[in-house]
């Protein structure tokens, strides 16, 4: 970031990519403008959040105990809209780090996705993005921004920018800790320095702040902390404006739990399951947002002890009165009391999803799946304690479903054959290659369901359960798979069967670990199928992402004696036909497989075996055999 000295100004360019973010604010035509607001609003939140706590420790920061507020200042003849809080305040670090950089690698590709179609973009997903401040140059000509930290040596400061390039920073004359930020309105935005339209604004997006708001001298909002109230004095409206306040989503929740706990630990708790995954939400640095407050006093805005790792999608508020108010973030993550609610909020989550799952034709339960399904698989390597409730909850694609459907393993169990063995799946990367696999030809002439496992999660999660109701879990890829006879047309002869299995173990015997004639193809040629010691395909394919130095096992070439194309080599064979015509068929049913399989590495040697094999077959001499 470069920057120059002007007399006491310094001047910023902003980096190319903020830049081009800014650029797409301030341009392009957005829906609910008014929320920019909110984010102002938000930012005050926070930064009054952070100075009640930093006071619970440290009495020597500036200004006095208890003066928390925010106040909203309107001058309709210069079209001004100010927003200034009493809070921590910022120092120039604070505004060069903050205001002169995108918040996240995934913010500007994102928008820039969104700015692309013609019509008008949804304001609200700016603020789930972590660029909500910047949302106030979509109404504001020019911003300026004068704060002054709660540490006593820290200086005040002034920030200016018109959303162009670049933005100034001087020192300002600010005396009160806080921040203040005042917008330029643009013409076309003057409605926003008029009182009725931002009390509106304030109480539609705002009023659930834990702080007073004040327009000129009246406070708008409510400030009640819903949590703590009895369940029937909140109305669904006010749950759902709540949730929309703490997570900046626009959508109303999923579902909700509301909670009220005494006994070994007390607490109170207001929580949310979202309709759709947040941004990033897939993310390892994603940050969960549940806030826990002691006693009503915030503490921390990202609470990961309060619930596992693979509940990660619940939103919400914790309130405990038995932490210490000056409990810092690593005594809560080894806190004892932590430890109990943890286990309470864990079992009461997963019984609010057993409910939506057992109720039928539940489309809350499909609409949670679809979004959270992966996150509850984890849990299955995570969760040792609630391992059997969490086996109930998932959800799997099958033969038997379509579409996006899934099915329980209970009622898979349900729907089994008489004389059915075991439960059956296979795993693959995508699930229309999934229903072409070779392997099912056998499990779909004979009715057997098999469960069709693409999620990235099931290769770690799903391959530990060995059995469901006292049923094998098997994977259908294994070749030591117990299956009956295929019925249908004949194979071939002992001795011309016994041939070619050996002529493909002499080509072939660098490869595989062996050749064997195929209970499980009906329609295909060969297939290759995993050994007793061996691992799934998608089990080896991670692996190998893990690790680049793994060296997956041979595999076992499984070939289809009833297939035309076997029958016609063991005839050519028998004949003594030309064996380097022989070899290019055999190598190219190997590498047949492997491509099904997603293994087949020499793509242009496949090629060119295939068009030397069929230059031979397409000749027209029928004696060049």
């Amino acid at each position: 970031m470069a920057n120059k000295e002007t007399s006491a100004v310094e001047e910023f360019e902003y980096r190319a990519e903020m830049q081009q973010l800014l650029h797409l604010i301030v341009h392009s035509l957005y829906t609910h403008k008014e929320i920019f607001l909110r984010e102002l609003v938000s930012n005050a939140s926070d930064a009054l959040n952070k100075i009640r706590f930093r006071q619970l420790s440290d009495h020597s920061l500036r200004g006095p105990v208890g003066n928390y507020s925010i106040t909203i200042t309107l001058d309709e003849d210069a079209k001004t809209l100010s927003v200034e809080d009493t809070g921590i305040g910022m120092t120039k670090n604070d505004l060069t780090a903050r205001l002169g950089t995108v918040a996240s690698s995934g913010t500007l590709a994102f928008l820039e996705e969104i700015g692309k179609n013609d019509k008008p973009v949804d304001a609200n997903l700016i603020g789930q993005f972590g660029v909500g401040f910047y949302a106030s140059f979509m109404v504001a000509e020019r911003i300026v921004i004068d704060t002054l930290h709660a540490n006593p040596a820290a200086t005040a400061w002034r920030w200016e920018s018109d959303g162009g390039g670049s933005y100034t920073i001087s020192e300002s004359d600010r005396t009160e800790r806080g921040t203040k930020v005042t917008l330029h309105l643009k013409d076309d935005s003057a409605e926003f320095s008029r009182e009725f339209r931002v009390k509106g604004v304030v109480r539609k997006y705002s009023n659930f702040v834990d702080f007073p708001i004040r327009v000129g001298t009246e406070k708008v909002n409510t400030v009640k902390a819903l949590w703590r109230k009895q369940k029937g004095d909140v109305t669904d409206k006010q749950r759902s404006e709540f949730y929309k306040f703490i997570t900046n989503d626009y959508k109303d929740p999923l579902g909700h739990l509301h909670v009220h706990i005494e006994g070994a630990v007390n607490f109170d708790a207001l929580l949310f399951v979202p309709k759709t995954a947040p941004a990033g939400f897939f993310r390892e640095d994603y940050e969960r947002c549940l806030h826990l407050y002691s006693s009503g006093v915030f503490i921390q805005d990202d609470a990961k002890a309060l619930l596992p790792e693979y509940l990660r999608f619940v939103r919400g508020v914790v309130d405990t009165g038995d932490l210490p108010l000056n409990v810092s973030r690593e005594v809560t993550q080894s806190s004892q009391v932590m430890t109990k609610i943890n286990s309470i909020l864990t079992g009461k989550v997963l019984g609010m999803l057993t409910e939506w799952a057992n109720e039928e034709q539940s489309d809350q339960y499909e609409t949670f799946i679809g979004q959270f399904g992966m996150m509850l698989k984890m849990g299955l390597s995570q969760e040792f304690k609630k391992r059997d409730e969490l086996i109930e909850l998932l959800r799997y694609a099958s033969t038997n479903t379509k579409d996006n459907a899934t099915t329980s393993l209970k009622n898979y169990v349900g729907r089994m054959k008489e004389g059915q063995k075991a439960i059956y799946y296979l795993l693959g990367d995508h699930m229309a290659v999934a229903r072409r696999n070779p392997a099912l030809e056998y499990f779909a002439k004979n009715d057997l369901e098999v469960l069709l496992l693409v999620d990235p999660v099931d290769v770690f999660t799903f391959t530990h359960l060995h059995s469901y109701d006292d049923k094998p879990i098997t994977s259908i890829e294994k070749a030591d798979i117990d299956l009956d006879e295929a019925d249908g047309e004949s194979a071939l002869a002992t001795e011309a069967e016994d041939n070619l299995l050996a002529l493909f173990r002499i080509t072939l015997r660098d490869s595989i670990e062996d050749v064997k004639a195929s209970k499980r193809l009906i329609d295909s040629a060969a297939t290759l199928v995993v050994g007793p010691s061996g691992m799934d395909t998608q089990v080896e394919r991670m692996m190998k992402v893990v690790n680049r130095e793994f060296e997956a096992s041979k595999k076992i070439l499984e070939v289809n004696m009833s297939h035309p194309l076997m029958k016609n080599m063991a005839r050519l064979r028998a004949q003594g036909g030309s064996e380097d015509l022989l070899e290019k068929a055999v190598h190219l049913v190997y590498e047949g497989a492997l491509l099904i399989d997603g293994n087949l590495g020499e793509t242009a040697r496949f090629v060119e075996r295939m068009t030397e094999l069929m230059v031979e077959a397409t000749r027209g001499d029928t004696n060049h055999a």
